[in-house]
């Protein structure tokens, strides 16, 4: 599994994934997931950036960064209310 340098502290944990396979098929592999919040605490702390400086950073280098299959996953805090319909249409959800 590929890690991002220096973001030891921002590690959340491991998810497993299908990727396509050369054949056509799927295989699953497991990937890192960090916590993108941590990740721009880290940089206003540890490289002094602003909250604007660190969102571009991990924009431009980690986000559009493609490493390989296993790139490893940001994920992003978010209530569910950020996460609801703003039209109030609740028949568009789906529970897996």
């Amino acid at each position: 599994m590929k890690k991002l340098d220096g973001f030891d502290d921002a590690m959340f944990g491991v998810a497993s994934v299908w990727q396509r396979d050369e054949e056509g098929g799927s295989t699953q592999i497991d990937t890192l997931i960090y916590d993108g919040d941590a990740i721009i605490g880290i940089l206003m702390t540890r490289d002094n950036m602003t909250f604007e400086e660190a969102a571009e950073y991990v924009d431009f280098n980690i986000l559009n960064a493609y490493v390989g299959e296993d790139t490893p996953l940001i994920a992003w805090s978010v209530g569910w209310e950020e996460l609801e319909d703003p039209s109030g249409d609740e028949d568009d959800d789906e529970d897996l």
